[in-house]
């Protein structure tokens, strides 16, 4: 019976109806959006940075800092507890993760190490002479580490809202990167500026008796250190280490104009427990010196004319008034338990990333209505049953998206644009089993009912191969990669949820409501059904060839290697625009090697205007690649271009890429063959390896040959030409052991010649369908996103020829046995063991 469950009918149609009404806040004008209850409106599809522009920040979290600051802590520790038990030391220091000291009394040498043991997180030793040496755990250290996370996060936070990124997504990715979007922030300068402050601000008293020249003689005395002011050239001065006030104490903090509207001040209230504390000390010592410091440097000192009771303080410098507002939001969000490095930065323009938003929608628009031309030509009404079914799928992703919170990203239209190439695969592979057995002469709905059921396997095993390299790109991916993950993702679960639920009960009724009987002659696809090619008859030739190209692309990625992008080496990516005229590559280079940043190569893009400069390495770590795109970003605005994208990697996540593009490539092989090994042959693993070898191996050389940018973007691309390879060598596979089973005394070439000759129109079809969704986006998609849709084009051309023409020889040169196939005793085809 064709007719599907009914509740399976119901739970899709409330399915579709529950993402028309998620989808509403996103549709909807924002007067009508504001009448919706607020728990729907709450869930909006969210645009991400490349859509919506805005700044985009990986930072660092510094091991060193905690690593430092539990050392002191433990020092402080040990000397307060020594001295409550009132047990003589000396020698006091820490260095790394040790602490050592000397007890004066050795008959209380075991006394104090049972009292330091007490210090939780170290280990405690003691050796002869009264030594004693504790060693901070690195179980403590990482304990630190994870507690500075979560502050980290809650800073960052603070700062960014306190500078208009109100829609910031601050989140954490492993133990110690914190990941900044803000979308539609247009200044990432000064988020750079407000995070690379550890905002460690404290006031300290500065030493009288000793000299700053002496204290660098002879040493600071115990409880002093020096310090420097932040101007130049910097003045020392010796200061207790001990605070009168930190970061914890100011409760506000204000920026105040000067009196001539250029300088600025920064006025801060401390609390009132830390207003007494000030009050006391600076009454006891007027006359002295009180400075103000900030992360270790002085900010200002004065001298105490009179008791300070108010609280009330203000910091004078060197600052117009965007560093003065600056400072007064490092106060008042309080300090970061470590230090922050920037180590990746992805920023936009908000209006390149409309721009963007505009060519992507009219990519996804192109291509469905291409696809649905097509699909309507091919199968008349069925056809528009499957244009209409995908409609459902991708309402059902978009409203899963919004409901997760998942950004909507550049590389997800592409996996939404390929999701359209996968859903219409799973309704070719119905309608042309459905045509096939009923030009076996079955009844029309005997014919369906037969096409969704065997199609089914088919569909969750090129489902399952599609999945694993989505998954694996999602876990080693960076931000937009993840979107294309997480979208195509989803695409594979809707899909099929929708195919074999409302597609299926769309036929049904189609087919009840006009009493067909027999194949519609809307169905145009039999004109692939009477082409009987020999396919294996020239399977030598298309080896060697296939041989030939292979070496031939080896020896070009051995000779001239293949143009890795900054995700792989490291460096800054700018795209610029021209204020007026065309962008001059020339200049471009020439004012960039002028501020000595190294061989920059500049090309100008398809708009004559737009040009991408792409930086080198600089090789002294990651500020310093920082520091390359401050300053060609000021180069080439003096120069009159408007800066559209910037993308900086540091040599720390270059490094992770690699790693991860490496291990997740062969952990996404070896899952995809062993998926297969276990539901197929052997021979039939070994033909999947050897068909995904080839498409590879030819699309690297493309790379290697048009010299296009390999990028973690290219990866995606790859992962994706192995699913769908897979997927279409599986489809072809599925056909070879069904009729194995069939027709055992067949010659093998034959039998494959037949399997191949009956999957070819749905071969063709698939191909040509996902080829014009690629098309149009490669046209229309914009630049970002056009290689990713070239190299999907290339790959995809080259896995149709290699499910055809490697996968099946590699069945023949490995001698698959047709006699161990047979029909099981309950019709289910079976292999024998």
């Amino acid at each position: 019976m064709l007719q599907p469950a009914r509740w399976k009918t119901l739970a899709a149609w409330l399915a579709v109806v529950a993402s028309l009404v998620v989808l509403l806040p996103s549709v909807l004008p924002p007067g009508s959006r504001d009448a919706l209850p607020e728990w729907l409106s709450a869930h909006r599809l969210q645009p991400g940075l490349d859509l919506s522009g805005g700044a985009g920040l990986t930072l660092k979290i510094e091991r060193s800092d905690i690593e430092d600051d539990r050392l002191l802590a433990v020092v402080n520790a040990v000397g307060q507890t020594l001295r409550t038990a009132r047990i003589p030391y000396a020698g006091l220091a820490g260095s790394g993760r040790e602490v050592t000291l000397r007890i004066n009394d050795a008959a209380r040498v075991e006394e104090a190490r049972t009292a330091l043991a007490e210090i939780p997180g170290t280990t405690v030793t003691a050796a002869g002479d009264g030594a004693v040496k504790l060693v901070v755990m690195a179980e403590s250290i990482d304990l630190a580490e994870g507690e500075a996370a979560q502050i980290t996060l809650d800073v960052v936070r603070e700062r960014v809202s306190q500078v208009g990124g109100v829609n910031a997504d601050v989140g954490l990715s492993g133990r110690d990167r914190v990941v900044l979007q803000v979308p539609g922030y247009s200044d990432p300068q000064r988020l750079k500026d407000i995070l690379a402050q550890r905002g460690a601000f404290s006031a300290r008293l500065a030493e009288a008796g000793v000299s700053v020249q002496q204290a660098l003689e002879e040493g600071p005395p115990p409880g002093t250190e020096i310090v420097y002011t932040m101007g130049e050239p910097p003045v020392g001065y010796l200061v207790r280490r001990s605070a009168i006030f930190t970061s914890r104490d100011v409760v506000s903090a204000e920026m105040v104009l000067g009196t001539d509207g250029e300088g600025a001040s920064v006025v801060y209230q401390l609390s009132p427990d830390a207003s007494r504390r000030l009050a006391e000390a600076t009454a006891a010592n007027v006359g002295r010196t009180l400075a103000l410091l900030l992360d270790d440097q002085i900010l200002a000192a004065f001298e105490i004319a009179a008791p300070v009771v108010d609280g009330r303080g203000e910091i004078s410098g060197d600052f117009d008034a965007q560093g003065g507002a600056n400072l007064a939001v490092v106060l008042r969000s309080g300090a970061l338990p470590a230090s922050l490095t920037v180590v990746e930065e992805r920023s936009i323009e908000p209006a390149f990333g409309g721009a963007s938003a505009r060519a992507a929608l009219a990519a996804v628009g192109a291509a469905g209505l291409a696809v649905a031309l097509f699909m309507v030509f091919w199968y008349g009404a069925f056809g528009a049953i499957a244009v209409l079914a995908l409609l459902f799928n991708l309402g059902l992703i978009l409203a899963i998206l919004s409901l997760t919170g998942t950004p909507l990203t550049l590389p997800g239209i592409a996996g939404m644009v390929l999701t359209i190439g996968i859903a219409v695969d799973a309704s070719v592979l119905i309608y042309e089993r459905m045509r096939e057995e009923a030009a076996n002469g079955r009844p029309l709905a005997d014919a369906l009912a037969t096409a969704f059921s065997r199609t089914f396997s088919t569909m969750l095993d090129s489902g399952i191969t599609t999945l694993v390299a989505v998954l694996v790109l999602f876990f080693m991916g960076s931000g937009p990669t993840r979107g294309f993950a997480v979208t195509v993702g989803i695409g594979i679960f809707t899909t099929l949820f929708v195919t074999f639920t409302l597609s299926r009960w769309l036929v049904w009724r189609w087919v009840s409501l006009r009493g067909l009987t027999h194949l519609p002659r809307s169905v145009r696809t039999g004109l692939f059904a009477s082409l009987h090619l020999r396919f294996m008859a020239i399977r030598n030739y298309t080896f060697a060839a296939s041989a030939v190209a292979a070496l031939a692309v080896a020896l070009l990625v051995d000779v001239g290697g293949i143009n890795l992008g900054i995700d792989f080496t490291g460096g800054s990516l700018l795209e610029v625009r021209a204020s007026q005229g065309a962008a001059d590559a020339a200049d471009i280079a020439g004012r960039l090697d002028e501020a000595n940043l190294g061989d920059a190569t500049v090309r100008v893009g398809l708009d004559p205007a737009t040009a991408t400069v792409r930086i080198p390495p600089q090789g002294g770590g990651e500020n310093a690649e920082q520091t390359s795109a401050l300053v060609a970003r000021g180069e080439l605005e003096a120069a009159g271009y408007d800066i559209r994208r910037v993308e900086v990697v540091g040599p720390s996540v270059s490094g992770d890429l690699i790693w991860a593009a490496t291990v997740g490539m062969a952990i996404a092989l070896a899952a995809l063959i062993g998926y297969i090994w276990a539901r197929f042959e052997w021979q039939f693993a070994i033909g999947a390896i050897v068909a995904v070898a080839h498409d590879l191996l030819l699309t690297m050389g493309l790379f290697a040959l048009t010299r296009m940018e390999f990028n973690i973007g290219s990866i995606a691309a790859l992962l994706t030409i192995v699913g769908y390879s897979l997927n279409d060598t599986l489809v072809v596979y599925d056909r070879i052991r069904e009729n194995l089973r069939h027709f055992r005394q067949m010659p093998l070439p034959l039998l494959i010649d037949a399997s191949i000759s009956q999957t070819l129109s749905r071969t063709v079809l698939t191909a040509a369908t996902t080829l014009i969704a690629l098309a149009a986006l490669a046209i229309f998609g914009g630049e970002i996103i056009r290689a990713f849709a070239l190299t999907m084009l290339f790959g995809i051309a080259v896995g149709t020829f290699s499910s055809i023409y490697i996968a099946g020889p590699v069945l023949i040169l490995f001698r698959l046995r047709p006699d161990r196939y047979r029909l099981g005793g309950s019709g289910n085809p079976t292999a024998k063991a």
